[in-house]
């Protein structure tokens, strides 16, 4: 199967096209094969939320990156600072429109196959990515639409209500199981499936494992429902290993490149984008084999820093360190070189680079345009696994278990985003053993627990999914970043700003979904679950 024959949205080929073009302008459901509206389902999820989409928000917020948000780069300042740019609301737009977009798509198939034999994996795989989606909007901004969501395509209503955040998690959970329940390995093949390529059983798990998930983000706001579909999603199998992950490979000679290679090589991104002090600083107290494989330091000098062709640092672990969140390179109070420890820049005369010496993501692994991005991994769905049975929600295994094996997943997982970030398996299973879970209490099992699931989320880039969890279990302990003129009162955000249009376009619905947010269209409004 053609990695470019996956991504068409309608046809399989140009021998296909004369065969249904019956009508030149109109194309009906019968006429194609729906398996095509899945792989372009999974690639449009997945551009929603790689690439700018995240990295120039979620990715300070949780302070898993930094930067001075200087010069050409100043859209840093989202991220870094809590300052508005001059794209600020297209950024805080892009998750919604394009989680949308996927959806819609998902719900294509669903509709179009209603009824018809042959179909059931493809529609249960397609209300999986369709739960996805909302799950990731109703995360990131709260309230949205879904029961009326999609009646503008297939109806006439195009100003949707707002489905309370609380109504849609029990109503994805329920929708959810049911999918879970209808894939069968012995009947209909996913022909496209760019996560799994069709395997069926791997389904079933990554639907679990996402059950665990999203029963997981209500432990603060409903205990009981957290803890039956935490049960749930255990007894009946998520991720057993890392060949279960959720990703997809890109292939930038077809036109799917990696977007979050893509933001790195551009030169002013190049520059701008270091490691956090906050992640590197947690990631050294332990000497935790991931430093050496995600981190290096640019050779010296602002031409090397900013030089794309030259894609090689010093990635020795020892001198990794990470950047302060917060400063700039203004010459004022907030300048890089006032920060407490600064270790002086790289270069002379006229080539210096103020940032030279704070560690990069390590380009050799996050710049390869053909690059695997991670969904969802075995190593996440395991720390889930240990807070849920350090919380009691499951017997049978230990918190430890799972946190061992979350570690393990956690070095494993690199690899999936490039050949290079591999780590041996010996070097994994030795750190796990020397860093057991501290089960001397619940309270000190969690914070450990929610410690690694930031930092394992930081390192595979998932961005978002750090932030949703870190508003969720307040672990790590963040310091705010206060910046002059920031648009969270000091604070870092717990949630994105509705976009800007719906305020036009929807104006009704989306007034009374800002009156059901406490403070409002905020940044610092918190969603339902996030007490």
């Amino acid at each position: 199967m053609g990695f470019g024959m996956m991504f068409l949205a309608l046809f399989s080929s140009c021998e296909d096209l004369s065969k249904i073009n019956v009508d030149p302008t109109r194309a009906t459901p019968d006429k194609f094969d729906p398996n095509y509206f899945l792989s372009n389902c999974e690639w449009t999820y997945l551009g929603a939320t790689m690439g700018y989409n995240s990295i120039l928000l979620q990715s300070g917020w949780a302070q898993i990156l930094a930067s001075t948000s200087s010069g050409a780069a100043n859209y840093y300042s989202n991220m870094d600072k809590y300052v508005p740019s001059s794209n600020t609301n297209e950024y805080l737009a892009s998750a919604w429109g394009g989680c949308y977009q996927s959806a819609t798509l998902a719900k294509r198939i669903i509709t179009d196959t209603e009824g018809k034999t042959g179909y059931d994996n493809l529609r249960a795989a397609a209300k999986i990515m369709l739960i996805l989606s909302i799950h990731y909007v109703t995360d990131v901004y709260g309230d949205c639409p879904y029961s009326e969501a999609f009646k503008a395509a297939f109806g006439n209503n195009v100003r949707p209500a707002y489905d309370s955040q609380q109504t849609l998690y029990t109503v994805l959970l329920s929708e959810l199981e049911a999918a879970i329940s209808q894939l069968d390995a012995s009947k209909d093949k996913l022909s496209t499936d760019l996560i799994y390529d069709g395997d069926v059983s791997k389904w079933k798990k990554f639907g679990n494992s996402l059950m665990l998930r999203m029963a997981m983000r209500l432990v603060k706001a409903d205990l009981g429902k957290a803890k039956i579909y935490a049960a749930k999603a255990a007894a009946a199998g998520t991720f057993a290993s890392s060949d279960d992950n959720a990703f997809i490979k890109c292939n930038f000679a077809n036109g799917y490149g990696n977007a979050y290679a893509g933001v790195l090589l551009v030169p002013s991104d190049f520059y701008e984008v270091r490691w956090s002090k906050t992640l590197m600083d947690f990631l050294k107290s332990a000497e935790d084999p991931r430093i050496s494989v995600i981190a290096e330091i640019p050779k010296d000098g602002k031409k090397a820093n900013e030089d794309t062709k030259n894609l090689t640092g010093d990635n020795t672990a020892s001198k990794q360190l990470g950047m302060p969140n917060g400063y700039d390179l203004n010459g004022g109070a907030t300048d890089i070189s006032k920060s407490p420890e600064y270790p002086g820049g790289t270069g002379s005369g006229d080539d210096v680079a103020p940032i030279g010496k704070y560690s990069r993501p390590r380009m050799a692994v996050y710049a390869d345009r053909n690059g695997g991005v991670l969904i969802y991994t075995y190593a996440q769905t395991e720390l889930l696994l240990a807070e849920a049975a350090a919380r009691g929600f499951i017997q049978g295994t230990t918190a430890a278990e799972h946190y061992k094996k979350g570690l393990v997943g956690a070095m494993q997982a690199m690899t999936a985003i490039n050949a290079d970030a591999a780590i041996p398996a010996a070097t994994a299973a030795a750190y796990a053993d020397a860093h057991p879970l501290d089960v001397s209490s619940t309270d000190n099992s969690l914070k450990m627990i929610n410690e690694q699931y930031w930092a394992t989320s930081g390192c595979l880039f998932s961005f978002a999914e750090a932030w949703s969890n870190w508003r969720r279990t307040d672990y790590p302990k963040l310091i705010p970043v206060v910046y002059n003129g920031n648009f969270s009162s000091g604070q870092i955000p717990r949630r994105q700003p509705y976009p800007t249009t719906e305020n036009t376009s929807n104006s009704a619905s989306y007034s009374a979904a800002v009156a059901n947010l406490a403070g409002g269209d905020k940044w610092i409004s918190r969603v339902w679950w996030d007490k």
